[in-house]
């Protein structure tokens, strides 16, 4: 009788073990089967894309905007460096003449503490000057070329409007491995961005 329960035991076990693994395995199947479904649905209900891009140092190369920049970034730093120089020289101008005095015993003790007062305060005012100028020189810089970023994000949202690329890149030089020259707009962002954004040109 004992041995008996035992078997019967044993044998509802794998019963109900055989019946929850058919029906999970039917479940994963149709899970599986429903995804697969969903998964074509999708892919073949998605709308076609296309890439198109242009090389930004041709566009850095010929927009009048960026050439404009360059010079304005090339005038900065010329004036920047003269004003420096200038400062400079007056510095050790001014050096060499207490130098002179000193070596020559023609300043008093009081006016050798002066001297070297106003030496510090010059040295002082250079160093800050520099400073400054390269600040100016660096806000400026971001400011104009966030301003011509903003340009050409403008220009390309307006161009696409007719062409419905699902992307448009900005190639940096050595960005991309392959391109099919099809896809590349340069050409029409340089000539809609300077005829967008003409330059004045100075006689």
């Amino acid at each position: 009788m004992k041995n008996g329960l035992i078997i019967w035991n044993v044998v509802l076990t794998l019963v109900a073990g055989y019946l929850l693994i058919a029906k999970f395995s039917n479940k994963n199947r149709v899970n599986s089967t429903t995804k697969n479904e969903h998964l074509n649905d999708t892919l073949n209900s998605a709308a076609p894309f296309s890439i198109a891009y242009f090389q930004m140092d041709s566009v850095a190369a010929n927009f009048e905007e960026v050439k404009k920049l360059k010079k304005e970034l090339d005038q900065k730093a010329v004036d920047n460096n003269n004003e420096l120089d200038k400062l400079t020289k007056d510095f050790r101008e001014r050096y060499n003449y207490f130098h002179e005095k000193i070596k020559n015993n023609q300043l008093s003790e009081e006016r050798q503490l002066a001297a070297s007062e106003e030496l510090k305060q010059k040295d002082e005012y250079i160093s800050n000057r520099r400073k400054q100028l390269e600040q100016d020189y660096n806000e400026f810089m971001m400011r104009r070329q966030n301003d011509i970023k903003s340009k050409i994000e403008a220009f390309i949202k307006d161009y696409n409007k007719t062409r419905n690329y699902s992307y448009v890149l900005s190639d940096d030089p050595g960005l991309f491995y392959y391109q099919d020259t099809a896809f590349n707009i340069t050409s029409d962002v340089i000539k809609g961005l300077n005829k967008l954004y003409p330059i004045t040109k100075s006689k």
